[in-house]
């Protein structure tokens, strides 16, 4: 309304272009400029950079696991920005010919495409003709991979989702990514004299990446200063070797090991405990609906049926062994596990469903997409590949 009003003005600003010209001209004139006006303000743009920071923000790359290669993969030479965002669990290049079709500036593969170290960047290998693809076309390549395995809202928890109402936490809890204080151990000694007081606390200070504290206090009846430091690993052997130095000093001396406090909601895996127990069978049929798959895999433990009831479920979405071993539990949910832990966990009694590795992993996309529309405020269109599917069918 506000641009009618404008245009509108415009006209009986030029009172004698309005007379030349014929009624049609006008009126196909201003329809082109408002739609071209409409088609401008539908587009929205976000700088890449920007982007992959508040994808870090929504799940920080800090929660994967050290083996995981995440994060920003391909990058276009700046200044790159988006206005598309393609989802896919994995990027073939099958989804990659459908993501350059529906012109996207950066894919999101939850899967890294690049997992190794690639030597040639050539067309004789399909990964390395993704890279190629994606940079000639200047598209971006991000993944977030484990990280949203651990992520509080990420695969695991969407996973969680088809058991029925239950509590759930996660089975190796992630932790948090900075240490609570500097450095990474304390070190804690008592110094009676005022003397041993004054060199101590100068040799101390005078080390690299030391942190010193001290209280006034009392202990059996004798007064004395209580000194607590925090140092690096690196720092630690120059404490202890000042120390060592004073034998009741350094008998007295306390060294504890900083860990970074556990978050209670992040991390990997999840063990889930149904508020109503249900037999295996009916488990079966919930895990089939929420995967919109025909058929699972199923072990049955050792004694059991498919009448067994289940009250207790460990999840891993994809390849789930090294995180559900050792995990107590009635049934076993992963996209896949080796021969041998199967039958490790039958031997346990205990139940395991198998249900392909990407079919634990894809649903999630389309809650991911709904997610990043909330947390990046709608700023660019986000969009789910078709071609995308996991490479194994029942046949």
């Amino acid at each position: 309304m506000a641009f009618e009003r404008h245009f509108q003005d415009g006209y009986s600003a030029f009172p004698d272009f309005c007379m030349l010209s014929s009624g049609i001209r006008l009126v196909t004139r201003k329809v082109q400029l408002i739609h071209s006006l409409n088609c401008t303000s539908s587009r929205s743009f976000m700088d890449l950079k920007t982007l992959i920071s508040s994808l870090d923000d929504f799940a920080s790359l800090s929660f994967a696991e050290s083996w995981d290669n995440v994060g920003l993969l391909v990058e276009p030479s700046p200044p790159h920005t988006v206005n598309t965002l393609f989802l896919t669990n994995d990027l073939t290049e099958e989804v990659m010919e459908e993501a350059l079709q529906k012109k996207a500036d950066l894919i999101l593969s939850y899967h890294p495409p690049i997992f190794r170290p690639l030597k040639h960047i050539t067309w004789k290998t399909w990964k390395e003709r993704l890279v190629i693809r994606a940079l000639e076309n200047r598209v971006g390549i991000y993944s977030p991979h484990t990280a949203y395995d651990a992520a509080p809202q990420g695969v695991n928890s969407w996973l969680a989702k088809g058991l029925g109402a239950c509590t759930s936490r996660p089975i190796h809890p992630s932790k948090a990514p900075n240490y609570p204080t500097e450095g990474t151990h304390r070190v804690e000694f008592g110094v009676n004299h005022t003397e041993d007081l004054d060199k101590v606390m100068s040799a101390v200070k005078g080390i690299t990446d030391v942190s010193v504290t001290s209280v006034f206090a009392r202990s059996d009846d004798e007064e004395q200063t209580r000194i607590s430091l925090n140092c690096t690993q690196k720092a630690l052997l120059q404490v202890v070797a000042f120390l060592s130095q004073n034998r009741q000093l350094y008998q007295k001396t306390e060294i504890l090991s900083l860990e970074k406090p556990l978050l209670l909601h992040t991390g990997m895996g999840r063990l889930c405990t149904l508020d109503e127990s249900v037999s295996l069978a009916t488990m079966v049929e919930r895990i089939k609906r929420h995967l919109k798959l025909s058929h699972v895999r199923l072990s049955l433990g050792v004694g059991r049926t498919l009448e067994s009831q289940v009250r207790v479920v460990a999840l891993c979405a994809g390849s789930g062994s090294s995180v559900l071993q050792g995990a107590e539990a009635d049934l076993y949910l992963t996209g896949e596990m080796s021969h041998h832990d199967v039958l490790d966990a039958a031997s346990q009694g205990i139940n395991v469903i198998l249900c392909e590795h990407s079919n634990t992993e894809r649903g999630f996309l389309s809650d991911l997409r709904d997610m990043l529309g909330v947390h990046l405020e709608n700023k660019i269109n986000i969009i789910l590949s078709e071609t995308d599917k996991d490479p194994l069918h029942v046949v």
